[in-house]
Protein backbone atom coordinates (compact mmCIF):
# COMPACT_ATOMS: atom_id res chain seq x y z
CA UNK A 1 0.00 0.00 0.00
CA UNK A 2 1.61 3.28 -1.35
CA UNK A 3 -1.07 5.47 0.71
CA UNK A 4 -2.97 4.94 3.49
CA UNK A 5 -3.50 8.70 4.13
CA UNK A 6 -2.79 12.25 1.91
CA UNK A 7 -0.12 14.27 2.86
CA UNK A 8 -3.19 16.95 3.53
CA UNK A 9 -5.09 14.59 5.93
CA UNK A 10 -3.77 14.01 8.98
CA UNK A 11 -4.83 15.79 12.34
CA UNK A 12 -4.22 14.76 15.97
CA UNK A 13 -7.14 12.37 15.68
CA UNK A 14 -4.71 10.34 14.28
CA UNK A 15 -2.56 10.33 17.24
CA UNK A 16 -0.58 6.68 17.81
CA UNK A 17 -1.71 5.33 14.19
CA UNK A 18 0.09 3.66 12.10
CA UNK A 19 0.32 5.40 8.59
CA UNK A 20 1.41 4.62 4.71
CA UNK A 21 2.11 8.13 2.89
CA UNK A 22 3.91 8.78 -0.68
CA UNK A 23 4.79 12.25 -2.33
CA UNK A 24 7.38 14.35 -3.11
CA UNK A 25 10.30 15.31 -1.00
CA UNK A 26 9.66 19.69 -0.15
CA UNK A 27 12.00 20.46 2.15
CA UNK A 28 14.93 18.93 4.57
CA UNK A 29 15.83 20.56 7.57
CA UNK A 30 19.00 18.65 9.50
CA UNK A 31 20.17 19.31 13.21
CA UNK A 32 22.76 16.55 12.91
CA UNK A 33 20.56 14.35 16.13
CA UNK A 34 17.31 14.91 14.11
CA UNK A 35 16.21 15.26 10.20
CA UNK A 36 13.38 16.56 9.55
CA UNK A 37 11.65 16.23 6.18
CA UNK A 38 8.33 17.76 4.66
CA UNK A 39 6.93 15.40 2.62
CA UNK A 40 4.22 16.66 0.34
CA UNK A 41 1.39 15.71 -2.36
CA UNK A 42 -1.45 17.68 -4.32
CA UNK A 43 -4.06 17.69 -0.79
CA UNK A 44 -0.98 18.96 1.53
CA UNK A 45 2.64 18.40 3.39
CA UNK A 46 3.25 16.29 6.17
CA UNK A 47 6.22 16.68 8.57
CA UNK A 48 7.96 13.49 8.53
CA UNK A 49 10.50 13.04 11.38
CA UNK A 50 13.97 11.06 11.97
CA UNK A 51 16.24 11.40 14.91
CA UNK A 52 18.77 8.98 16.85
CA UNK A 53 16.76 8.36 19.42
CA UNK A 54 14.18 6.62 18.07
CA UNK A 55 15.43 5.72 14.57
CA UNK A 56 18.12 3.67 13.42
CA UNK A 57 21.74 5.21 12.03
CA UNK A 58 20.57 3.27 8.84
CA UNK A 59 17.06 5.09 8.13
CA UNK A 60 19.06 8.38 9.61
CA UNK A 61 21.07 8.41 7.00
CA UNK A 62 18.72 7.14 4.11
CA UNK A 63 16.87 10.78 4.94
CA UNK A 64 19.77 12.88 5.29
CA UNK A 65 20.84 11.89 1.74
CA UNK A 66 17.34 12.46 0.21
CA UNK A 67 16.80 15.47 -2.30
CA UNK A 68 14.17 17.46 -3.11
CA UNK A 69 11.44 16.23 -5.32
CA UNK A 70 12.42 12.85 -4.29
CA UNK A 71 9.43 10.95 -4.68
CA UNK A 72 9.42 8.44 -1.56
CA UNK A 73 7.17 6.16 0.68
CA UNK A 74 7.07 5.79 4.39
CA UNK A 75 5.38 3.92 6.79
CA UNK A 76 5.68 5.34 10.29
CA UNK A 77 2.98 6.81 13.75
CA UNK A 78 1.67 10.03 14.13
CA UNK A 79 2.95 11.28 17.07
CA UNK A 80 2.05 15.06 18.44
CA UNK A 81 4.31 17.49 16.96
CA UNK A 82 6.67 19.18 19.75
CA UNK A 83 6.70 22.63 17.45
CA UNK A 84 3.53 22.88 16.22
CA UNK A 85 2.69 25.14 12.83
CA UNK A 86 -0.16 26.97 12.63
CA UNK A 87 -0.09 27.97 9.38
CA UNK A 88 -0.76 24.11 7.91
CA UNK A 89 -4.02 21.81 8.46
CA UNK A 90 -1.33 19.15 9.32
CA UNK A 91 0.86 21.32 11.85
CA UNK A 92 0.45 20.18 15.01
CA UNK A 93 1.32 16.43 14.08
CA UNK A 94 4.55 14.57 12.26
CA UNK A 95 5.11 11.11 11.42
CA UNK A 96 7.61 8.85 12.81
CA UNK A 97 9.55 7.29 9.99
CA UNK A 98 10.01 3.66 10.89
CA UNK A 99 10.79 2.50 7.04
CA UNK A 100 11.63 4.24 3.92
CA UNK A 101 11.64 3.32 0.11
CA UNK A 102 13.03 6.08 -2.51
CA UNK A 103 10.49 5.19 -5.16
CA UNK A 104 13.05 7.69 -8.04
CA UNK A 105 15.24 10.21 -7.95
CA UNK A 106 14.88 13.56 -9.22
CA UNK A 107 17.51 15.96 -10.15
CA UNK A 108 17.37 19.75 -8.79
CA UNK A 109 14.76 21.24 -10.24
CA UNK A 110 15.56 24.54 -12.73
CA UNK A 111 13.59 26.92 -10.36
CA UNK A 112 11.84 26.40 -6.80
CA UNK A 113 8.84 24.40 -6.03
CA UNK A 114 6.72 26.78 -3.92
CA UNK A 115 4.34 29.27 -4.46
CA UNK A 116 6.82 32.37 -4.78
CA UNK A 117 9.25 30.57 -7.12
CA UNK A 118 12.69 32.16 -8.54
CA UNK A 119 11.71 30.61 -12.48
CA UNK A 120 10.60 33.00 -15.20
CA UNK A 121 7.62 32.07 -17.26
CA UNK A 122 9.54 30.85 -20.38
CA UNK A 123 11.57 28.31 -17.63
CA UNK A 124 8.43 27.28 -16.02
CA UNK A 125 6.38 26.58 -19.21
CA UNK A 126 9.33 24.25 -20.28
CA UNK A 127 8.71 22.67 -17.23
CA UNK A 128 5.20 22.68 -17.26
CA UNK A 129 5.18 19.20 -15.60
CA UNK A 130 7.07 21.25 -12.69
CA UNK A 131 5.45 24.33 -12.66
CA UNK A 132 1.84 22.24 -11.61
CA UNK A 133 3.57 20.65 -8.57
CA UNK A 134 3.46 24.61 -7.38
CA UNK A 135 -0.19 25.28 -5.19
CA UNK A 136 -0.85 28.24 -7.19
CA UNK A 137 -1.05 26.36 -10.73
CA UNK A 138 -2.45 23.41 -9.08
CA UNK A 139 -5.15 25.20 -7.31
CA UNK A 140 -6.22 26.80 -10.51
CA UNK A 141 -6.51 23.43 -12.49
CA UNK A 142 -8.72 22.08 -9.31
CA UNK A 143 -10.48 25.34 -9.89
CA UNK A 144 -11.27 24.65 -13.32
CA UNK A 145 -12.53 21.35 -12.90
CA UNK A 146 -14.44 22.86 -10.19
CA UNK A 147 -16.00 25.06 -12.02
CA UNK A 148 -16.09 22.14 -15.38
CA UNK A 149 -18.00 20.08 -12.84
CA UNK A 150 -20.71 22.57 -12.23
CA UNK A 151 -21.30 23.36 -15.59
CA UNK A 152 -21.95 20.40 -16.81
CA UNK A 153 -24.17 19.17 -13.43
CA UNK A 154 -26.53 22.49 -14.08
CA UNK A 155 -26.81 21.88 -17.83
CA UNK A 156 -27.91 18.32 -17.49
CA UNK A 157 -30.19 18.71 -14.76
CA UNK A 158 -32.15 21.42 -17.27
CA UNK A 159 -32.26 18.78 -19.72
CA UNK A 160 -29.50 19.66 -22.18
CA UNK A 161 -27.73 16.61 -23.50
CA UNK A 162 -24.28 16.51 -23.94
CA UNK A 163 -22.91 15.34 -27.54
CA UNK A 164 -19.80 14.90 -29.51
CA UNK A 165 -19.23 16.61 -32.91
CA UNK A 166 -16.21 15.77 -35.18
CA UNK A 167 -12.95 17.51 -34.71
CA UNK A 168 -12.18 17.17 -38.59
CA UNK A 169 -13.94 19.08 -40.80
CA UNK A 170 -14.43 20.92 -43.64
CA UNK A 171 -12.59 24.86 -43.97
CA UNK A 172 -14.62 27.35 -44.35
CA UNK A 173 -13.71 30.86 -45.80
CA UNK A 174 -15.52 32.57 -42.76
CA UNK A 175 -14.02 33.88 -39.19
CA UNK A 176 -10.20 33.36 -38.50
CA UNK A 177 -8.01 31.33 -40.47
CA UNK A 178 -7.91 27.28 -39.94
CA UNK A 179 -5.50 24.95 -38.91
CA UNK A 180 -5.88 22.46 -41.51
CA UNK A 181 -4.78 18.76 -41.66
CA UNK A 182 -3.66 17.21 -44.55
CA UNK A 183 -5.26 13.88 -45.62
CA UNK A 184 -3.09 10.67 -46.00
CA UNK A 185 -5.64 8.90 -47.98
CA UNK A 186 -7.25 11.64 -50.34
CA UNK A 187 -4.66 13.25 -52.11
CA UNK A 188 -4.76 17.18 -52.48
CA UNK A 189 -7.54 17.18 -49.59
CA UNK A 190 -7.68 18.77 -46.00
CA UNK A 191 -10.00 18.64 -43.14
CA UNK A 192 -9.90 21.74 -40.73
CA UNK A 193 -10.25 21.65 -37.46
CA UNK A 194 -13.14 23.46 -35.89
CA UNK A 195 -13.18 26.77 -34.85
CA UNK A 196 -16.56 25.73 -33.28
CA UNK A 197 -18.88 23.37 -33.49
CA UNK A 198 -21.51 25.68 -35.14
CA UNK A 199 -22.86 23.60 -37.99
CA UNK A 200 -23.04 20.73 -36.60
CA UNK A 201 -25.32 22.07 -33.64
CA UNK A 202 -27.65 23.67 -35.85
CA UNK A 203 -27.50 19.99 -37.78
CA UNK A 204 -28.44 18.37 -33.68
CA UNK A 205 -31.30 21.16 -33.95
CA UNK A 206 -32.96 19.74 -37.01
CA UNK A 207 -32.16 16.06 -35.86
CA UNK A 208 -34.42 17.07 -32.70
CA UNK A 209 -32.24 17.00 -30.06
CA UNK A 210 -33.92 20.06 -28.82
CA UNK A 211 -31.48 21.15 -25.66
CA UNK A 212 -27.64 20.33 -26.78
CA UNK A 213 -24.50 21.35 -25.08
CA UNK A 214 -20.48 20.61 -25.27
CA UNK A 215 -17.44 21.30 -23.36
CA UNK A 216 -15.08 21.11 -26.11
CA UNK A 217 -12.29 22.06 -27.91
CA UNK A 218 -12.13 24.61 -30.96
CA UNK A 219 -8.85 25.53 -32.67
CA UNK A 220 -8.22 29.81 -34.66
CA UNK A 221 -4.76 30.05 -36.25
CA UNK A 222 -4.91 33.65 -35.18
CA UNK A 223 -2.56 36.03 -33.15
CA UNK A 224 -2.10 35.99 -29.39
CA UNK A 225 -2.15 37.32 -26.52
CA UNK A 226 -2.79 37.09 -22.81
CA UNK A 227 -6.66 35.99 -23.24
CA UNK A 228 -5.87 34.16 -26.72
CA UNK A 229 -4.82 30.76 -27.51
CA UNK A 230 -4.67 28.69 -30.86
CA UNK A 231 -6.72 26.04 -29.29
CA UNK A 232 -9.50 26.98 -26.77
CA UNK A 233 -12.40 25.60 -24.56
CA UNK A 234 -16.05 26.46 -25.38
CA UNK A 235 -19.49 25.76 -23.15
CA UNK A 236 -20.81 25.06 -26.40
CA UNK A 237 -25.27 24.91 -26.22
CA UNK A 238 -27.96 25.07 -28.77
CA UNK A 239 -31.74 25.27 -28.42
CA UNK A 240 -34.59 24.51 -30.24
CA UNK A 241 -38.08 26.45 -30.44
CA UNK A 242 -36.83 29.46 -28.98
CA UNK A 243 -36.57 33.38 -29.11
CA UNK A 244 -33.80 35.51 -27.59
CA UNK A 245 -35.57 35.74 -24.80
CA UNK A 246 -35.36 32.45 -24.03
CA UNK A 247 -31.54 32.43 -24.41
CA UNK A 248 -30.52 34.67 -22.44
CA UNK A 249 -32.83 33.41 -19.09
CA UNK A 250 -31.45 30.15 -19.57
CA UNK A 251 -27.78 31.36 -19.81
CA UNK A 252 -28.39 33.92 -17.10
CA UNK A 253 -29.57 31.21 -14.73
CA UNK A 254 -26.36 28.87 -15.67
CA UNK A 255 -24.29 32.00 -14.71
CA UNK A 256 -26.14 33.07 -11.50
CA UNK A 257 -25.51 29.65 -10.77
CA UNK A 258 -22.03 29.68 -11.54
CA UNK A 259 -21.42 32.90 -9.42
CA UNK A 260 -23.43 31.24 -6.19
CA UNK A 261 -21.83 28.10 -6.29
CA UNK A 262 -18.28 28.96 -7.28
CA UNK A 263 -17.77 32.66 -5.68
CA UNK A 264 -21.00 32.57 -2.87
CA UNK A 265 -22.18 35.71 -4.94
CA UNK A 266 -25.90 36.86 -6.02
CA UNK A 267 -27.09 39.04 -8.29
CA UNK A 268 -30.40 39.40 -9.03
CA UNK A 269 -30.39 41.47 -12.38
CA UNK A 270 -28.37 41.02 -15.25
CA UNK A 271 -28.80 44.85 -16.92
CA UNK A 272 -29.05 44.75 -20.71
CA UNK A 273 -27.60 47.23 -23.13
CA UNK A 274 -27.82 47.43 -26.48
CA UNK A 275 -24.30 47.96 -28.65
CA UNK A 276 -25.20 51.66 -29.87
CA UNK A 277 -25.42 52.23 -25.93
CA UNK A 278 -22.24 50.48 -25.21
CA UNK A 279 -20.41 51.77 -27.80
CA UNK A 280 -21.53 55.72 -27.08
CA UNK A 281 -21.04 55.41 -23.19
CA UNK A 282 -18.07 52.58 -22.67
CA UNK A 283 -16.45 52.94 -26.56
CA UNK A 284 -16.62 49.18 -26.83
CA UNK A 285 -18.70 46.61 -26.39
CA UNK A 286 -17.77 44.49 -23.87
CA UNK A 287 -17.79 47.39 -21.06
CA UNK A 288 -16.65 46.85 -17.57
CA UNK A 289 -19.49 48.37 -15.71
CA UNK A 290 -17.78 47.84 -12.17
CA UNK A 291 -17.11 51.48 -11.77
CA UNK A 292 -18.46 54.58 -13.46
CA UNK A 293 -16.65 56.88 -15.92
CA UNK A 294 -19.23 56.75 -18.84
CA UNK A 295 -18.21 58.46 -21.96
CA UNK A 296 -19.76 62.67 -22.00
CA UNK A 297 -19.73 63.10 -25.66
CA UNK A 298 -18.97 66.89 -25.86
CA UNK A 299 -19.48 68.36 -29.22
CA UNK A 300 -22.08 70.83 -28.26
CA UNK A 301 -19.82 72.38 -25.33
CA UNK A 302 -16.76 72.52 -26.65
CA UNK A 303 -16.89 73.16 -30.61
CA UNK A 304 -18.08 76.30 -30.18
CA UNK A 305 -14.59 78.44 -29.71
CA UNK A 306 -11.78 78.87 -31.54
CA UNK A 307 -9.67 75.87 -30.62
CA UNK A 308 -9.32 74.09 -33.75
CA UNK A 309 -8.34 70.82 -32.47
CA UNK A 310 -12.27 70.29 -31.69
CA UNK A 311 -13.65 72.03 -34.39
CA UNK A 312 -11.84 69.68 -36.58
CA UNK A 313 -13.17 66.72 -34.72
CA UNK A 314 -15.86 64.30 -35.63
CA UNK A 315 -16.18 63.68 -32.03
CA UNK A 316 -14.85 65.12 -28.81
CA UNK A 317 -15.67 63.13 -25.43
CA UNK A 318 -14.26 62.87 -22.13
CA UNK A 319 -14.71 60.91 -19.18
CA UNK A 320 -14.41 62.23 -15.09
CA UNK A 321 -11.67 60.28 -13.24
CA UNK A 322 -12.86 60.35 -9.69
CA UNK A 323 -10.09 61.73 -7.45
CA UNK A 324 -7.79 62.45 -9.77
CA UNK A 325 -7.86 66.16 -9.37
CA UNK A 326 -4.82 65.30 -7.02
CA UNK A 327 -2.66 63.99 -10.29
CA UNK A 328 0.64 66.51 -10.54
CA UNK A 329 1.23 68.21 -13.85
CA UNK A 330 4.08 65.63 -14.09
CA UNK A 331 1.78 62.80 -13.70
CA UNK A 332 -1.08 64.13 -16.32
CA UNK A 333 1.91 64.45 -18.50
CA UNK A 334 2.83 60.97 -18.24
CA UNK A 335 -1.19 60.44 -18.47
CA UNK A 336 -0.70 62.10 -22.10
CA UNK A 337 2.29 60.38 -23.10
CA UNK A 338 0.01 56.79 -22.63
CA UNK A 339 -2.55 57.90 -24.61
CA UNK A 340 -0.39 59.01 -27.65
CA UNK A 341 1.28 55.05 -27.66
CA UNK A 342 1.49 53.74 -30.62
CA UNK A 343 -1.13 50.93 -28.95
CA UNK A 344 -3.62 53.70 -27.98
CA UNK A 345 -3.19 55.72 -31.03
CA UNK A 346 -4.92 59.15 -29.45
CA UNK A 347 -2.71 62.57 -30.92
CA UNK A 348 -2.90 64.37 -27.25
CA UNK A 349 -5.35 64.74 -24.33
CA UNK A 350 -7.19 67.92 -23.22
CA UNK A 351 -6.97 67.72 -19.01
CA UNK A 352 -9.51 69.95 -16.72
CA UNK A 353 -8.77 70.07 -13.13
CA UNK A 354 -12.19 70.12 -10.73
CA UNK A 355 -10.54 72.06 -7.53
CA UNK A 356 -12.25 71.97 -4.57
CA UNK A 357 -13.24 75.72 -4.42
CA UNK A 358 -15.38 75.01 -7.35
CA UNK A 359 -13.20 76.35 -9.98
CA UNK A 360 -12.11 74.89 -12.95
CA UNK A 361 -8.41 75.21 -14.62
CA UNK A 362 -7.91 73.59 -17.77
CA UNK A 363 -5.32 72.85 -20.34
CA UNK A 364 -6.87 75.04 -23.28
CA UNK A 365 -8.03 78.13 -20.65
CA UNK A 366 -6.77 80.33 -23.54
CA UNK A 367 -10.04 79.47 -25.47
CA UNK A 368 -12.45 78.01 -22.71
CA UNK A 369 -13.88 80.25 -19.59
CA UNK A 370 -15.56 79.00 -16.56
CA UNK A 371 -18.63 78.51 -17.54
CA UNK A 372 -17.65 76.95 -20.51
CA UNK A 373 -15.73 74.72 -18.08
CA UNK A 374 -18.61 73.90 -16.01
CA UNK A 375 -20.88 72.69 -18.86
CA UNK A 376 -17.59 70.15 -19.40
CA UNK A 377 -18.02 68.88 -15.70
CA UNK A 378 -22.05 68.36 -16.48
CA UNK A 379 -21.45 66.66 -19.40
CA UNK A 380 -19.29 64.20 -17.92
CA UNK A 381 -20.55 63.62 -14.73
CA UNK A 382 -17.40 65.26 -12.97
CA UNK A 383 -17.28 66.11 -9.31
CA UNK A 384 -15.07 68.44 -6.96
CA UNK A 385 -11.73 67.01 -6.83
CA UNK A 386 -12.15 64.92 -10.47
CA UNK A 387 -9.85 65.17 -13.48
CA UNK A 388 -11.76 65.73 -16.96
CA UNK A 389 -9.70 63.98 -19.78
CA UNK A 390 -10.87 64.91 -23.60
CA UNK A 391 -9.99 62.93 -26.44
CA UNK A 392 -11.25 64.55 -30.09
CA UNK A 393 -11.19 62.95 -33.69
CA UNK A 394 -13.17 60.02 -35.90
CA UNK A 395 -15.82 58.81 -33.80
CA UNK A 396 -14.95 54.44 -34.12
CA UNK A 397 -11.00 55.51 -33.15
CA UNK A 398 -11.68 57.75 -30.60
CA UNK A 399 -13.93 55.86 -28.50
CA UNK A 400 -11.64 53.40 -28.80
CA UNK A 401 -8.49 55.24 -27.34
CA UNK A 402 -10.79 56.72 -24.82
CA UNK A 403 -12.06 53.32 -23.63
CA UNK A 404 -8.66 52.13 -23.51
CA UNK A 405 -7.92 55.18 -21.11
CA UNK A 406 -10.75 54.80 -19.13
CA UNK A 407 -10.11 51.14 -18.57
CA UNK A 408 -6.39 51.69 -17.47
CA UNK A 409 -7.63 54.67 -15.10
CA UNK A 410 -9.66 52.11 -13.45
CA UNK A 411 -7.17 50.26 -13.32
CA UNK A 412 -4.54 52.51 -11.58
CA UNK A 413 -7.30 53.80 -9.31
CA UNK A 414 -8.32 50.25 -7.84
CA UNK A 415 -11.39 50.16 -9.46
CA UNK A 416 -11.11 47.05 -10.90
CA UNK A 417 -11.84 44.40 -8.02
CA UNK A 418 -11.40 40.74 -8.84
CA UNK A 419 -13.68 39.41 -5.72
CA UNK A 420 -17.10 41.89 -7.68
CA UNK A 421 -19.02 40.68 -10.51
CA UNK A 422 -20.89 42.69 -12.73
CA UNK A 423 -22.50 41.11 -15.22
CA UNK A 424 -24.01 42.21 -18.72
CA UNK A 425 -25.98 41.42 -21.85
CA UNK A 426 -25.08 43.33 -24.46
CA UNK A 427 -27.84 43.19 -27.45
CA UNK A 428 -28.65 44.55 -31.08
CA UNK A 429 -25.15 44.12 -32.84
CA UNK A 430 -25.10 45.14 -36.14
CA UNK A 431 -25.98 42.30 -38.34
CA UNK A 432 -22.77 43.07 -40.68
CA UNK A 433 -19.77 44.55 -40.47
CA UNK A 434 -17.76 46.41 -43.60
CA UNK A 435 -14.11 46.15 -43.63
CA UNK A 436 -12.95 49.69 -44.69
CA UNK A 437 -10.14 48.40 -47.46
CA UNK A 438 -12.19 46.24 -49.39
CA UNK A 439 -15.60 48.32 -48.96
CA UNK A 440 -17.61 44.83 -48.70
CA UNK A 441 -19.37 43.66 -45.62
CA UNK A 442 -18.76 40.34 -43.57
CA UNK A 443 -21.12 38.96 -40.79
CA UNK A 444 -20.29 40.32 -37.54
CA UNK A 445 -20.92 37.18 -35.83
CA UNK A 446 -21.21 34.32 -39.00
CA UNK A 447 -23.60 33.52 -41.70
CA UNK A 448 -25.83 31.66 -39.13
CA UNK A 449 -27.46 34.76 -37.53
CA UNK A 450 -30.37 35.69 -38.43
CA UNK A 451 -31.77 39.49 -38.56
CA UNK A 452 -34.03 41.25 -36.30
CA UNK A 453 -37.72 40.17 -37.01
CA UNK A 454 -39.00 42.98 -39.99
CA UNK A 455 -35.36 43.93 -40.89
CA UNK A 456 -34.18 41.39 -43.53
CA UNK A 457 -35.28 43.66 -46.15
CA UNK A 458 -33.20 46.48 -44.93
CA UNK A 459 -30.37 44.14 -46.67
CA UNK A 460 -31.26 44.90 -50.05
CA UNK A 461 -31.36 49.03 -49.07
CA UNK A 462 -29.11 49.36 -45.94
CA UNK A 463 -27.32 46.86 -44.94
CA UNK A 464 -24.96 48.36 -42.61
CA UNK A 465 -28.35 49.44 -40.55
CA UNK A 466 -29.52 45.67 -40.33
CA UNK A 467 -29.79 44.78 -36.65
CA UNK A 468 -28.64 40.86 -35.37
CA UNK A 469 -30.52 38.89 -33.24
CA UNK A 470 -27.16 38.11 -31.71
CA UNK A 471 -26.01 38.88 -27.86
CA UNK A 472 -22.92 38.68 -25.29
CA UNK A 473 -22.35 37.83 -21.80
CA UNK A 474 -19.92 39.90 -21.04
CA UNK A 475 -18.31 39.84 -17.54
CA UNK A 476 -15.95 42.30 -15.53
CA UNK A 477 -15.54 44.04 -19.03
CA UNK A 478 -14.54 40.48 -21.17
CA UNK A 479 -16.95 38.83 -23.39
CA UNK A 480 -17.32 35.27 -21.47
CA UNK A 481 -20.13 34.55 -23.94
CA UNK A 482 -22.03 34.92 -27.42
CA UNK A 483 -24.67 33.48 -29.69
CA UNK A 484 -27.84 34.55 -31.49
CA UNK A 485 -31.03 32.96 -32.93
CA UNK A 486 -30.03 31.18 -36.21
CA UNK A 487 -31.60 31.62 -39.50
CA UNK A 488 -33.74 27.78 -39.88
CA UNK A 489 -35.10 28.85 -43.03
CA UNK A 490 -33.06 28.01 -46.77
CA UNK A 491 -34.04 30.83 -48.86
CA UNK A 492 -33.36 33.10 -45.87
CA UNK A 493 -29.96 31.80 -45.69
CA UNK A 494 -29.57 32.09 -49.01
CA UNK A 495 -30.28 35.66 -48.93
CA UNK A 496 -27.57 35.92 -46.48
CA UNK A 497 -25.03 34.15 -48.44
CA UNK A 498 -25.56 36.45 -51.46
CA UNK A 499 -25.14 39.73 -48.99
CA UNK A 500 -21.99 38.03 -48.24
CA UNK A 501 -20.42 37.82 -51.50
CA UNK A 502 -20.83 34.18 -52.02
CA UNK A 503 -22.16 33.35 -55.45
CA UNK A 504 -24.90 30.10 -55.51
CA UNK A 505 -22.12 27.87 -56.64
CA UNK A 506 -20.08 28.51 -53.65
CA UNK A 507 -22.57 28.61 -50.85
CA UNK A 508 -23.57 25.19 -52.25
CA UNK A 509 -20.12 23.94 -51.87
CA UNK A 510 -19.35 25.72 -48.34
CA UNK A 511 -22.48 24.63 -47.09
CA UNK A 512 -24.52 23.11 -48.91
CA UNK A 513 -25.17 19.92 -46.59
CA UNK A 514 -26.96 22.58 -43.94
CA UNK A 515 -28.79 24.11 -46.81
CA UNK A 516 -30.69 20.84 -47.35
CA UNK A 517 -30.92 19.98 -43.84
CA UNK A 518 -33.55 22.87 -43.78
CA UNK A 519 -35.26 21.31 -45.99
CA UNK A 520 -36.65 18.51 -43.74
CA UNK A 521 -38.49 20.52 -41.26
CA UNK A 522 -35.51 22.98 -39.45
CA UNK A 523 -36.86 24.15 -36.33
CA UNK A 524 -36.26 27.86 -34.84
CA UNK A 525 -33.37 27.62 -33.05
CA UNK A 526 -30.74 29.72 -31.05
CA UNK A 527 -27.51 29.61 -28.79
CA UNK A 528 -24.43 30.36 -27.36
CA UNK A 529 -21.16 29.57 -26.58
CA UNK A 530 -18.70 30.44 -23.40
CA UNK A 531 -15.01 30.49 -23.51
CA UNK A 532 -14.65 27.97 -20.59
CA UNK A 533 -10.77 29.47 -20.28
CA UNK A 534 -11.89 33.14 -20.23
CA UNK A 535 -14.63 32.33 -17.51
CA UNK A 536 -12.67 30.56 -14.94
CA UNK A 537 -9.99 32.86 -14.86
CA UNK A 538 -12.74 35.81 -14.42
CA UNK A 539 -14.43 33.60 -11.42
CA UNK A 540 -10.91 33.13 -10.42
CA UNK A 541 -10.29 36.25 -9.60
CA UNK A 542 -7.55 36.67 -12.88
CA UNK A 543 -7.44 37.53 -16.73
CA UNK A 544 -4.73 35.71 -18.28
CA UNK A 545 -5.97 32.10 -19.27
CA UNK A 546 -2.72 30.53 -19.35
CA UNK A 547 -2.47 30.08 -15.57
CA UNK A 548 -5.79 28.37 -16.21
CA UNK A 549 -4.53 25.69 -18.67
CA UNK A 550 -2.61 22.41 -18.13
CA UNK A 551 -0.30 23.13 -20.78
CA UNK A 552 -0.55 26.16 -22.96
CA UNK A 553 1.30 27.80 -25.95
CA UNK A 554 3.36 31.02 -25.78
CA UNK A 555 2.40 34.16 -27.34
CA UNK A 556 4.30 32.75 -30.51
CA UNK A 557 1.70 29.48 -30.44
CA UNK A 558 4.59 27.29 -29.57
CA UNK A 559 4.41 24.55 -26.85
CA UNK A 560 8.23 25.08 -25.48
CA UNK A 561 7.79 22.17 -23.63
CA UNK A 562 7.38 19.51 -26.40
CA UNK A 563 8.58 21.87 -28.71
CA UNK A 564 6.12 21.74 -31.11
CA UNK A 565 5.35 22.52 -34.16
CA UNK A 566 8.05 21.22 -35.54
CA UNK A 567 8.72 19.67 -39.04
CA UNK A 568 8.03 16.25 -40.04
CA UNK A 569 10.21 14.04 -42.12
CA UNK A 570 10.45 13.58 -45.96
CA UNK A 571 8.62 10.16 -45.53
CA UNK A 572 5.52 11.52 -44.06
CA UNK A 573 5.62 14.47 -45.88
CA UNK A 574 5.53 12.33 -49.22
CA UNK A 575 2.82 10.26 -47.41
CA UNK A 576 0.34 13.13 -47.14
CA UNK A 577 1.26 14.57 -51.10
CA UNK A 578 3.18 17.33 -49.52
CA UNK A 579 6.08 18.73 -50.66
CA UNK A 580 8.02 21.57 -48.35
CA UNK A 581 9.98 24.27 -50.82
CA UNK A 582 12.06 25.79 -48.72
Amino acid sequence: MYRSHTCGELRESHIDQKVNLSGWVHKIRDKGFVTWVDLRDRYGITQLVFDEDRSSSVLLEQARNLGREFVIHIEGTVIERASKNPNIPTGNIEVLVENLAILNESKTPPFTIENETDGGEDLRMKYRYLDIRRNPVKNNLIFRSKVTMAVRKYLSEEGFIEVETPYLIKSTPEGARDFVVPSRMNEGQFYALPQSPQTFKQLLMVGGLDKYFQIVKCFRDEDLRADRQPEFTQIDCEMAFVEQEDILNAFEGLTKHLLKEINGVEIEKFPRMTFDEAMKKYGNDKPDIRFGMEFGEMNEVAQHKDFNVFNSAELVVGIAVPGANSYTRKEIDALTDWVKRPQVGALGMVYCRCNEDGSFKSSVDKFYDQDDLAKWAEVTGAKTGDLICVLSGDTNKVRTQLSALRMEMATRLGLRKSNEFAPLWVVDFPLLELDEETGNYHAMHHPFTSPKPGQLELLETDPGAVRANAYDLVLNGNEIGGGSIRIHDKEVQSTMFKHLGFTPEEAKAQFGFLMDAFQYGAPPHGGIAFGLDRLVAILGGQETIRDFIAFPKNNSGRDVMIDAPAPIDDEQLKELHLKLDL
